[in-house]
């Protein structure tokens, strides 16, 4: 049976899988921000990287590096190391270089990765003087102060961990992630690491990502901001000592599938919920819809307007933002008689026209929750996607004014 909990005391160990932290003071001193992973000989590593063309120096060499034999990720804060163009480049070499000498693996073995200040050159020294220290602290337990060291304007540490049991073995996937603006994922979130004790030929752990990717972090939006340093990798250690998966076609490969997926919703809808200023965690649903591109052009519509999302804020029932969003939406077709949209369970409008019976107070009701579903009918197919959000608040224009100083 699966176990989970946003305690850190349920983010299991994965054996296989160590991490390491050290205090850099890569931007301030004092605070964690520099991180190492590494793993056993023969495991498998998937990811998957932003699709903003100002890619990171680090999302350009780890795209590169994937594809060989990686040992060690190596992860700082403070400082996205993107905008920076050769001399970027030069200095997530010099870093990956550094560890990997240390370490005594080849340099293409380290896949580096940043975040933080855009367009300012990476500390090159302060971040290597720093690599001894992470690798002297490096154990399976250290789940909590890794996910400590990549957090940017995040307010807490966010993990998630599951475990099952499969013919007498008891399998672990644990993760961690980090993120609070700058969210719009074209691929992933801001960053994400997940392993697993099970084995997973490469491939096919690769292609089950990109599956699992869609349904989870490529399902949540805070400011619909893509950001150049989105990266999301898993690896699967194989210390649970079962034949490596290859296929859906299994129990056991059922089971993780349904783990994984689990572990990385829960890590992508912790961003959302630690939105930066963010007072409402919202899912908006849209069904009925012509496909799934149609859902999800009216959803994000939805989730991106400002007007909805200030609404949200204040708590105010005006659901006329939300109709106007819906018919501003980019697809093919709308016919307006067939759409409905609901405020959880209260219908606020009726095939185009408002709902019979619904209230002002009915409304207000949903809008004071801090949680809050909006619920979009198109009555054009058999389509349906599920996207989260927040509101927009005084405090996260506050934060991104002030984020520099």
């Amino acid at each position: 049976m699966a176990t989970g909990s946003g305690e850190w005391a349920a983010v299991k160990p994965v054996r296989g899988f160590r991490l390491g932290v050290a205090m850099a003071g890569i931007r301030k001193p004092g605070r964690r921000d520099l991180v190492v992973m590494n793993w056993d000989k023969g495991s498998s590593v998937a990811g998957v990287f932003t699709l903003n063309r100002f890619c990171a120096a680090p999302v350009y060499l780890s795209r590169q590096r994937l594809a060989g034999d990686p040992r060690y990720f190596l992860i700082n804060t403070g400082n996205a190391n993107a905008g920076t163009g050769e001399q970027g480049v030069a200095a997530a070499r010099q870093t990956s270089s550094k560890l990997a000498t240390l370490a005594g693996v080849d340099e293409m073995q380290v896949l580096p990765f940043s975040t933080g200040v855009i367009g300012e050159q990476l500390p090159v020294n302060t971040l290597c003087d720093a690599i001894p220290a992470a690798l002297s602290d490096m154990k399976e337990d250290n789940w909590f102060h890794a996910a400590e060291g990549i957090m940017t304007t995040d307010t807490r540490p966010k993990g998630s961990s599951r475990q099952f049991a499969h013919e007498g073995t008891t399998y672990t996937i644990s993760g961690i992630s980090k993120g609070a603006g700058m969210i719009k994922p074209n691929m992933a979130t801001m960053l994400a690491y997940i392993a697993t004790d099970a084995a997973i030929e490469p491939s096919f752990l690769q292609n089950l990502l990109l599956d699992i990717t869609h349904q989870s972090f490529n399902r949540i939006t805070i400011d619909g901001d893509t950001s150049t340093n989105d990266s999301f990798m898993v690896v699967a250690t194989g210390a649970a000592g079962n034949d490596a998966i290859t296929s859906r076609d299994s129990a056991l490969a059922e089971q993780l599938i349904d783990n994984l997926r689990a572990v990385s919703v829960e890590l992508a809808q912790a961003i959302v919920r630690d939105g930066e200023g963010a007072t409402r965690f919202v899912t908006v649903q849209v069904e009925e819809a012509a496909s799934q591109q149609d859902a999800l052009e009216v959803a994000y519509t939805v989730a991106h307007s400002p007007l909805v999302k200030t609404a949200l804020f204040a708590c105010d029932p005006n659901w006329g933002r939300i109709l106007a969003a819906v018919g501003r939406a980019d697809i093919p077709e709308l016919i307006i008689d067939r759409v409905s949209i609901w405020l959880d369970t209260i219908a606020i409008v009726d095939r185009g026209q408002p709902a019979a019976g619904y209230t002002e107070q009915a409304g207000q009701q949903v809008m004071n929750q801090e949680e809050i579903l909006i619920k979009i009918s198109l009555g054009a197919g058999s389509a349906a996607e599920e996207i989260w959000t927040t509101d927009l608040s005084h405090e996260y224009v506050k934060i991104n004014a002030e984020y520099r100083t």
